[in-house]
């Protein structure tokens, strides 16, 4: 059996079901083990099928298992989508065969091919996403059920082109089906790392430079577009952050700060506490294969290069999951990326968006004052 390389984020299957669990008129089947259903079903709060295979099926096959469970849900209306996992797939059977007389998406995505990145971006080129010169406005991507602040993302990037009277096209991946092959020709992104490559980048979401960059290329290349509202807003809520941390460093020292998270995030929380809290970001360990950032990144996909790298720094504050709450000792700590056990999450915060900056520095600041004398 293949060895987890990446034990503390999600495998290449867990990623095809964030994907396509995002869109109204998919259902999604796991072939695999009870606990291959159950990781995602519970990490990504979405309503998946399973086939349970047993030792039974592993030794004399699963065909029968799968065409039972396919055949049951046959007749929904619905699109059925197959995610295999690492047993179905090192047993070599051959899913599409068994299943060739049923009209269903096979994402061969088991857990040892990547990590949640790469069964993404698999199972949404396996939909075809498509641009349709019909549909005005922009998409917004990088919306992933795995990420605690996706539905916030939406909602916020969703109000904010509302300001800028910019319809919103299709949302990458939270959305009806059909609206995947009707995507504006122009995208906003809202974390990088879950980006789907359909239509025209104008920017990203993350923070207020990313913000005001990006709506000033939708006021030049999208017609009927008025982004002074946006503007405004964001020179305005800015100006609170400026007086927010100004406040808090004429009191305390800037925290030097360990950061553990995807590299969009990760790169978006170093600018922020580095520009308006003059922190020392004195590490930043990311789960998965960092790209091109000013700061530099390590990649942390262990528990224990995680506790090395906080226990060699010492910092004030950890920015990370419940993996690094549970080895930041004293330190303050704010929640980035799951998993965020120990705490109940119903409203929909952002990390994208004017809201997305305003609720991180907040959660730091306060996170902050809570750990000193």
């Amino acid at each position: 059996m293949p060895e987890c390389d990446n034990p503390l984020w999600p495998c290449a299957m867990t990623g095809a079901a964030s994907c396509l669990a995002g869109f109204d008129g998919i259902t999604v089947v796991i072939h695999g083990s009870s606990g291959c259903y159950y990781y995602p079903t519970t990490l990504l709060h979405a309503p998946l099928e399973g086939t349970f295979i047993l030792e039974k099926e592993i030794i004399f096959g699963s065909e029968d298992r799968l065409r039972e469970v396919i055949g049951n849900l046959s007749g929904s209306g619905k699109r059925i989508a197959v995610i295999t996992t690492c047993v179905p797939a090192i047993l070599g059977e051959d899913i599409r065969s068994m299943l060739e007389e049923h009209d269903v998406l096979l994402v061969d995505s088991p857990g040892f091919s990547g990590d949640i990145e790469t069964g993404y971006r698999k199972a949404l080129a396996m939909l075809a996403p498509s641009v349709d010169p019909a549909t005005s406005g922009v998409n917004i991507d990088g919306v992933c059920r795995f990420d605690p602040f996706y539905c916030g993302n939406v909602l916020e990037t969703q109000r904010l082109c509302a300001m800028a009277s910019v319809p919103v096209g299709t949302i990458f991946s939270k959305d009806r089906l059909e609206r995947v092959h009707h995507a504006a020709a122009y995208t906003l992104g809202t974390n990088e790392d879950f980006s789907s490559g359909v239509g025209q980048s104008l920017g990203g979401m993350l923070g207020f430079d990313q913000i005001r960059s990006s709506f000033t290329r939708i006021d030049e290349v999208i017609e009927g577009s008025d982004c002074r509202p946006v503007f405004t807003e964001l020179d305005a809520q800015e100006e609170r952050v400026v007086q927010a941390c100004d406040k808090f460093l004429h009191r305390y020292d800037p925290p030097s700060t360990a950061i553990f998270a995807g590299s969009s995030y990760a790169r978006f929380a170093a600018e922020t506490l580095t520009r308006y809290l003059d922190a020392e970001i004195c590490c930043i360990g990311t789960r998965n294969v960092a790209g091109d950032s000013p700061v530099p990144m390590i990649e942390a996909t262990s528990l224990s290069k995680v506790q090395d790298l906080i226990h060699t720094h010492n910092p004030d504050l950890v920015v990370g999951s419940s993996f690094e709450r549970s080895v930041a000792g004293n330190a303050a700590f704010v929640g980035l990326i799951p998993p965020l056990r120990g705490q109940v999450r119903l409203y929909p915060t952002p990390l994208a968006g004017i809201n997305g900056t305003l609720s991180f520095v907040e959660h730091v600041l306060n996170a902050c004052i809570d750990k000193r004398p």
